[in-house]
């Protein structure tokens, strides 16, 4: 197991009906570092929640939009979404780029019982220590 994947368990632990949590690359897609307490959250499975994290974040859509606020303010806007909360009919999902990591993601889904404040605090609480095992 990475140290990766340990601070992530670790995140798991500290957060009443935290799930799993995962960093995301978001120029390829791919999962640096995932810990979970669900069995059937398979690698496949993951796969997917990463890909749909990559297209919420910076998909074609969010690049139209950023293209269109470009022209109208004369300036460049690129990478704007920072946050996401998301929420399902079991599950919140937490996800947020990291400041000094900008193509990585921190998700966290948890139980929808779990506090948001807790949830939040949890994420970025951990930021600066997942920045420094981001490659």
């Amino acid at each position: 197991m990475s140290k990766l994947d340990d601070l992530l368990q670790g995140v798991l632990s500290d957060v009443d009906g935290a799930l799993g949590c995962a960093v995301v690359d978001l120029e390829t897609g791919l999962l640096l570092g995932s810990a979970h307490n669900v069995p059937y959250f398979t690698s496949s499975y993951l796969d997917a929640v990463a890909a749909a994290a990559v297209d919420m974040m910076r998909g074609k859509n969010v690049r139209a939009i950023e293209s269109l606020l470009s022209s109208q303010r004369g300036k460049k806007v690129e990478k704007m979404i920072k946050e996401v909360q998301m929420a399902t009919e079991n599950t919140l999902h937490f996800m947020a780029i990291i400041p000094d990591k900008p193509d990585s993601l921190i998700v966290l889904i948890t139980s929808k019982k779990t506090n948001l404040g807790m949830g939040w605090a949890a994420v970025r609480r951990n930021m600066p220590l997942v920045a420094q095992l981001c490659p």
